[in-house]
């Protein structure tokens, strides 16, 4: 999946624009745009913030003069394919020059928010996100409409282990849901919904987790570097594993390590429990869903 922000602006001439690919853009601020079928039917269209408009291959209009910032992913053909997992065929969707849908605006604030911060979730982030755009175009917006094909259960404990088997053995890669997908021999769109509801977590959220409990297992440690956990977790930068560390633990990875040592006894010993308490909420804590990291 592609994202770019894009601002356009005062225009000498109108121009005509074919579309190649099924893109989605939504308005950062609010703003206009000059737009019509023809150059002589061309019409002022305002747009709100949050406010997006799809265009589909073949699809084309004249462009004008325009005044707006937005941001612009383009969807695959295979996510899109996927997303009807098992119905066959192409997917056509239908064109929306302005449109508003919440789930879609609040899946491309998350995906702006992480093009903002340099995209520091990796592939994994962008392909979930992309295979939830894609179930949400389909099921609202398909020529003719297509319904995403849900899937009853979950993984089987040994599909699930292999899962988890594959992440810890990757965990410094930078993994795709496809990757995981192949691991236990399913569709993305099958894996997706059937590891949801085995762990109650997405493939990316699942992810993060087992990387953060990693990261707490070496920072036990004195010798590594927070940036070598960072790292060695598969994070991309010590920044955002702290955040995403902090959001897990409620502590910072150096916190929570000066802690531990500080009150790490030396024998296991049920009278040194309270003075131990400050640690303890750390140690115990666990994971809440994240929508984004």
């Amino acid at each position: 999946m592609r994202v770019a922000a894009e601002v356009r602006g005062p225009i000498k001439e109108p121009y005509l624009v074919v579309h190649k690919e099924n893109a989605l853009g939504m308005l950062l601020r609010p703003g206009y745009m000059e737009l019509g079928p023809r150059r002589s039917a061309l019409r002022r269209t305002t747009f709100n913030a949050g406010e997006m408009g799809l265009c589909t291959p073949h699809s084309e209009q004249w462009i004008g003069t325009a005044d707006m910032e937005h941001v612009i992913v383009n969807i695959s053909d295979g996510a899109l394919a996927a997303a009807c997992d098992g119905a066959g065929g192409s997917v056509e969707l239908h064109p929306q020059w302005k449109m508003t849908d919440a789930r879609l605006s609040s899946l491309l604030a998350a995906v702006n928010s992480e093009r903002v911060a340099g995209f520091p979730s990796g592939r994994l982030f962008l392909d979930s996100v992309e295979q939830a755009l894609a179930a949400a175009l389909v099921n609202g917006y398909a020529a003719p409409h297509r319904p995403v094909r849900k899937y009853r259960g979950g993984l089987s404990p040994a599909r699930l282990r292999r899962v988890k088997e594959f992440v810890y053995a990757k965990m410094e890669d930078e993994l795709s849901l496809s990757e995981l997908a192949q691991s236990v021999g399913l569709s993305i769109a099958h894996f997706s919904e059937m590891f949801r509801k085995s762990t109650g977590e997405t493939p990316h959220q699942f992810v993060l987790r087992v990387r953060v409990e990693r990261a707490k297992e070496m920072l036990r440690s004195a010798e590594s570097r927070v940036l070598d956990v960072a790292i060695a977790c598969g994070f991309k930068t010590q920044q955002h594993f702290a955040r995403v560390f902090r959001q897990l633990c409620g502590a910072s990875p150096t916190v929570y390590r000066s802690e531990f040592l500080r009150y790490e006894p030396t024998e296991p010993s049920e009278g040194l429990l309270p003075d131990a308490s400050p640690i303890l909420p750390l140690l115990r804590r666990t994971n809440s869903e994240i929508s984004r990291a």
